[in-house]
């Protein structure tokens, strides 16, 4: 009998995962699993509105892609390269450090839910390859954009260039670009209007390494 039901809820979540990775292709998703945590917790809806990547500044996504995942125009979703580095910096440090690329995070947002645990990795892993299969790089890109948290219930490129800089995220200067890029590893503790000296250096970090960004590394997304 257990061994029916686990059956049953693997049908279903494979169900619901194969919708929503053929509908979030075409359909910016209304919400996620943590937009809807967020809200329980804040009693009230999240900000959150869902623009296309071309309603951004050109300056977001490649300041987001230096600052998350370098390679993400070169990988199949997972980047091996990311993970070796991390394991030889643990090695050498002591110090462990995460590997996920843009694709493994939205994998996460839209299917699966945050924290850490063996299992949600390894669900993590084959969604994102599927991801990396059916999803164009551009439209990948333009969902992560859209459900990053950047702030307490602050979701997405607009909201958050509403929320910290009061205009539309098509007008962000580059350096505003940077420093939401570098909060991202903490939206909720660092605050990208009001940066502290850790914050600032790496938005300077950022804004370097965006332009030299060469044209392989930049090649999956028009901008």
């Amino acid at each position: 009998m257990l061994l029916r039901w686990l059956g049953y809820l693997l049908l279903t979540l494979l169900l619901f995962w194969g919708a929503g990775l053929l509908l979030w292709r075409f359909v910016l998703p209304p919400a996620t699993p943590l937009m809807v945590i967020r809200a329980v917790e804040q009693g009230a809806w999240v900000d959150y509105r869902p623009v296309r990547l071309e309603q951004m500044a050109a300056s977001l996504p490649r300041t987001v892609i230096v600052a998350e995942d370098g390679r993400f125009c070169l990988h199949n979703g997972l980047d091996l390269a990311a993970v070796e580095e991390a394991i030889q910096d643990f090695r050498e440090r002591g110090r462990l450090r995460g590997a996920s690329t843009i694709t493994m995070q939205v994998a996460r947002n839209l299917f699966l839910w945050n924290g850490g645990g063996a299992v949600r990795k390894a669900l993590e892993l084959p969604l994102a390859l599927a991801l990396d299969a059916l999803w164009p790089k551009e439209r990948i890109l333009e969902v992560y954009l859209n459900i990053a948290e950047w702030g307490d219930g602050v979701f997405g490129a607009e909201a958050a260039a509403r929320k910290h800089f009061g205009k539309a995220a098509a007008h962000l200067t580059a350096a505003q670009s940077a420093r939401l890029a570098a909060v991202l590893p903490s939206p909720r503790r660092w605050n990208a209007a009001q940066p502290g000296p850790y914050v600032a250096q790496r938005t300077q970090t950022l804004l370097r390494r965006a332009g030299q960004l060469n044209r392989h590394q930049t090649a999956c997304w028009s901008h």
